[in-house]
């Protein structure tokens, strides 16, 4: 479960063994939220509103990383 980048205190995980759709998991604190790649959507989950917004910013310019990781460590997705 490589951490891709921590943003502020919240720390950003892509796992394997994972299921879709492709995903990555914001944890900050006690709070958890996944966010989908593609939509920036949540798919569960809430961290706070501040946290979030630093969070999605971050993710707007780096969609291809998170892809190409969650790709790596789920190649059967």
């Amino acid at each position: 479960m490589p951490t891709i980048k921590i943003i502020d205190g919240t720390k950003i995980d892509v796992y394997s063994r994972e299921h879709p759709p492709p995903h990555f998991h914001a944890i900050y604190a006690e709070h958890e939220e996944l966010i989908e790649i593609e939509t920036l959507e949540t798919y569960t989950g809430k961290i706070p509103n501040n946290k979030r917004k630093k969070v999605v910013n971050w993710a707007k310019d780096n969609k291809q990383i998170l892809s190409e990781n969650f790709k790596r460590l789920n190649p059967d997705l």
